[in-house]
């Protein structure tokens, strides 16, 4: 028991250790969750299970790496400083697709972004994060986002890009929901692991791999 307790209070230590440091570089793990209003689309999203995503990042570049057997693996290569995104898709019965566009928001894009920074703090990984609300259009479908991040993790997030800097920090808990097919998704991520370690800078490169084909009609 003795031993128990010594660990755990080791483990309490080594999370407050590391969320007392800036990161620049590293590696999060987020698990994701699916749900919805509707019974039938629920069963479905069920089916499909949760997800983890992976993100790699490194000063104003990040790789996030998501992967289900259903909805097949998909990746998207934030470049903040060339204002570029890249995005791979290797989905069953499509086949191996990326698209590449700037991520900047039109100024009609934002007229629809409202975000409202919350008065509760969350803790996450030993990171005490802020609230913020957002209200916004993506594809002509309202959206919803309740947000926690934290200004001690230097990554870009492709989560916050659509808000145009008006989000301060990166979210380490996010609960988002949509419309599709007349039903409610609700998507909720959380970060469960944090890793300070040297990042590849092939990872984080914008040119699409050998084997995609560019995604026509986007």
């Amino acid at each position: 028991m003795k031993k128990i307790v010594l660990l755990s209070l080791a483990l309490m230590i080594s999370i407050v250790a590391v969320a007392q440091v800036q990161l620049k570089e590293g590696v999060l793990i987020a698990n994701q969750t699916m749900s919805s209003d509707n019974e039938q689309m629920n069963a479905q999203l069920k089916a499909m299970g949760d997800s983890q995503a992976i993100t790699y990042f490194k000063g104003e570049k990040s790789r996030s790496e998501t992967s289900n057997p259903m909805s097949g693996d998909m990746v998207i290569v934030v470049d903040g400083a060339e204002k570029q995104m890249l995005m791979l898709f290797d989905q069953p019965g499509v086949g191996k697709k990326f698209m590449l566009q700037s991520f900047v928001p039109s100024e009609e894009d934002l007229k629809s972004v409202i975000v409202e920074k919350g008065d509760e703090t969350k803790t996450v990984m030993g990171y005490e994060c802020q609230q913020y609300f957002i209200k916004m259009k993506q594809n002509g479908q309202d959206v919803e986002m309740q947000m926690f991040t934290t200004d001690k993790i230097s990554a870009f997030s492709h989560n916050t890009t659509a808000m145009g800097g008006k989000i301060e920090g990166y979210p380490l808990y996010f609960v988002m929901t949509l419309k599709q097919m007349g039903a409610n998704i609700i998507v909720t991520s959380e970060i469960t692991e944090i890793k300070q370690e040297s990042v590849s800078d092939d990872k984080l490169s914008l040119t699409p791999p050998e084997g995609y084909t560019k995604m026509e009609g986007m």
